[in-house]
């Protein structure tokens, strides 16, 4: 028995002997270089491609299949001189016995200077996509005749599934590979050069570690990006599941867009892709972009059909306006310090053409924001909100004002203090301020038109405070929505001071001049707040009630005053006429009837009253009001007059009704008695609009109606002592009419 195992020894050493020798004759003996016809026609024939072999073929045959290609390159059949692949060199050696079970055992795979060439004709046609077909030929009669095979016998063994083969590599090398991609028909470019891979061992089932670097770019717009990924790759065939483990991936991104920035980003994670289930997934996120950092994860759903996103975020705290210009963008101009603390979390949901922001909690400066964001349409802009903010202060994110807006501003501001100076030196003796002329509002382009014309949207804004244009709102409401052009403001309100408001209307830029349709409600808010939230001095306090609804038309301040028409009525109760005393005005008018003079120097002062009303009819800027009332203690003043928008001026006839006080004014020359109550004592008000009454004069042209008609009384009191019952009635009657015409 021992002599048995010691002959098959010997056999068996024999025979393996007997192969190496063969395999070892056949490497020397038998040179692949010698049939690159043959090898170049059965790629021909068998794969349909044209293979280009300029270098030698080195080859080994036991245990190793090995194979080196020096000089390849790859075309299709359709095109044979233009190859869309060629490479330097790749080498590889696997395993012969090993492929007789299916197996596939390589030792190290290297591959040097693959070069691959993508194209899109201007007809959209690939070259990838006649890899491995036959040319159709030019004429289809000469098309060669295809001998019929009989087909092949089914088995039962035919209907088993083939088992997958088993890949064993020892390790994967690339270098300096080159991808490009051309599409004729945009004129777009892809490339990515310099690409080095490399891998550990390559086994199902198991970590595979790997590592890729290239270059990427692109020409529209002109983009440059260094890129680095590290991780380890799993993929489990059988379960058709393939993971990316630890992976990290950096780099710098450069070009046009960035305005010569430099931009340097960063990405961590587990990725997952399980083709059974339709699934993938990125956990364990982290990424960074210059001063953004960022977590979160998520998963999609539905691969096979319309992929669907869900998972959650979170954006650490960063200055959004330094991260803007440090990818060489601009924000619109804002006030100092505006963005520069962001934090958002969020759950999330999508689409490939929509996404959903939910459960949002985001902190923008000193403000808070909750609720949820969604964009139905990618392609629409379809923009839908609902959130609830603390505070908010919009100013702090306008734009500041132009030096157009200054210079108007200033002007204006000029011209109104000289005036007030002169009429407050004065006080009432001074001549009537002149109208002004200067336009008060900005001609600078107001709406950003084309931008709003495409907007779809639909959202509901609530606030806890708000501030817009320096007045403080709180439990403000925005209602508003916009499509197709046509935006309209369901409810703007909110509680002022003591008062509250509620505005609504429309903005249609669908016409080459926007035109705006806007309803207002004010209720007892204090005027002066709102005058002076505009820069403005205000000529009068109280709170204010004010219904209008106004139409303006153009795309700037000065064409929507210009076309401004509607109407609008107001009362302010309880209060002031602030540096403006209208019994002082009505004192020198008595003192003038009574041919004295004033004693003491004029001295401004408030004037209180209790009511101020009117109604106002706007016509293309102006708005007329002639039904003016002011109901102070002791008088009545009843006015007529027009507010010019244009310029923020006025011009008003007034009218003061002295109705029973006959206590002595603060000058014994204008002492109140029977005779002048009930005398309509006529003023002039006119100037810029700030001044308010102290641009009101004592209206010496109808002052003299006045007295014809104070000594026309006079002389029927006369008629009646001299001639008592001497006369009848009728004749003192027609005598006393002469007088008084």
């Amino acid at each position: 028995m021992k002599a048995f195992g010691k002959i098959l020894g010997l056999v068996l050493l024999g025979l393996l002997l007997i192969i190496v020798a063969l395999g070892f004759a056949l490497t020397h003996l038998f040179d692949p270089n010698d049939y690159k016809d043959e090898i170049r026609q059965i790629a021909r024939d068998k794969a349909h491609i044209e293979l280009t072999l300029n270098g030698d073929i080195g080859w080994s045959l036991f245990p190793w299949l090995g194979l080196e290609l020096h000089d390849a390159g790859v075309a299709t059949l359709a095109k044979p001189t233009e190859p869309f692949a060629d490479l330097q060199m790749l080498g590889l050696s696997v395993r012969v016995l090993p492929l007789l079970r299916r197996e596939v055992q390589m030792s190290d795979v290297r591959v040097e200077g693959l070069n691959l060439r993508l194209n899109r004709d201007k007809d959209g046609h690939g070259n990838w996509e006649d890899i491995g077909k036959v040319p159709k030929p030019a004429n289809p009669d000469t098309a060669p005749a295809t001998t019929s095979e009989p087909e092949p016998q089914t088995t039962a063994q035919a209907d088993k599934p083939a088992q997958p083969i088993r890949l064993d590599i020892d390790s994967l090398t690339v270098n300096n590979a080159r991808v490009e991609y051309n599409d004729e028909k945009t004129g777009k470019q892809f490339s990515a050069e310099s690409i080095q891979l490399s891998t550990g061992p390559v086994h199902d089932s198991t970590n595979i570690p790997v590592k890729l670097t290239a270059f990427l770019g692109t020409n529209q717009p002109v983009l440059r990006v260094r890129t680095e990924l590290n991780g380890e790759l799993r993929f489990e065939r059988a379960l058709q599941r393939y993971k990316l483990e630890d992976m990290k991936l950096s780099g710098e991104v450069a070009g046009d867009p960035l305005q010569g920035k430099t931009m340097t980003f960063a990405a961590q994670g587990q990725l997952l892709l399980d083709r059974a289930a339709n699934v993938a997934e990125w956990t364990g996120i982290r990424v960074s972009a210059n001063q953004l950092r960022a977590l979160g994860e998520l998963k999609v759903n539905d691969l096979d059909k319309t992929p669907q996103v869900s998972g959650g975020l979170s954006v650490a705290q960063f200055d959004l306006a330094k991260f803007v210009d440090s990818i060489g963008q601009t924000l619109p101009a804002m006030g100092e310090g505006s963005l520069s603390k962001v934090e958002l979390a969020t759950r999330l949901a999508g689409t490939p053409s929509s996404l959903v922001l939910d459960d949002i909690n985001l902190k923008v400066d000193d403000s808070t924001f909750s609720g949820r964001i969604a964009v139905e349409d990618f392609a629409k802009q379809s923009l839908r909100a609902t959130l609830k903010a603390d505070t908010f202060n919009v100013d702090r994110y306008l734009a500041p004002k132009s030096a157009e807006a200054n210079s108007t501003k200033q002007v204006r501001q000029a011209e109104v203090a000289s005036t007030e100076a002169d009429a407050m030196a004065g006080a009432g003796s001074t001549p009537l301020p002149p109208s002004p002329t200067k336009e008060a509002w900005s001609s600078e382009r107001l709406l950003p038109v084309e931008r709003l014309s495409k907007l779809d949207v639909d959202a509901d804004l609530t606030f806890g405070q708000l501030t817009l244009e320096k007045l403080p709102i709180h439990n403000a409401v925005l209602k508003a929505n916009g499509q197709g052009g046509l935006l309209t403001l369901t409810s703007l309100r909110g509680d002022l001071y003591e008062g509250n408001f509620d505005a609504k209307g429309t903005l249609d830029v669908r016409q080459q001049a926007p035109v705006l349709n806007l309803q207002t409600q004010i209720s007892r808010v204090p005027a002066e707040k709102i005058l002076e939230s505009q820069g403005k001095n205000p000529p009068v306090k109280g709170l204010v009630t004010l219904n209008s609804s106004l139409t303006g038309s153009g795309n700037s301040q000065k064409a929507l005053i210009e076309t401004l028409n509607g109407n609008a009525s107001f009362v302010i109760n309880n209060g002031v006429l602030l540096n403006a005393n209208l019994e002082q005005q009505l004192c020198k008018g008595i003192a003038t009837l009574n041919r004295k003079t004033l004693s003491g120097e004029p001295r401004g002062k408030d004037t209180p009253f209790q009511e101020l009303k009117g109604n106002l009819n706007f016509r293309n800027g102006v708005a007329s009001n002639p039904d003016l009332k002011v109901r102070i203690p002791g008088m009545t003043v009843n006015g007529d007059g027009d507010i010019d928008l244009r310029v923020l001026g006025m011009d008003y006839r007034v009218g003061i009704i002295v109705e029973g006080d006959k206590s002595d004014m603060p000058d014994p020359a204008c002492q109140v008695g029977e005779k002048f109550v009930g005398i309509e004592w006529p003023l002039r008000c006119r100037g810029p609009l700030e001044l308010g009454a102290k641009a009101c004069r004592l209206d010496n042209e109808r002052m003299g109606q006045v007295a014809s008609k104070l000594a026309g009384e006079r002389i029927s009191e006369k008629i009646d002592e001299k001639l008592g019952d001497k006369v009848s009635p009728e004749l003192k009657d027609a005598l006393k009419g002469l007088f008084k015409r």
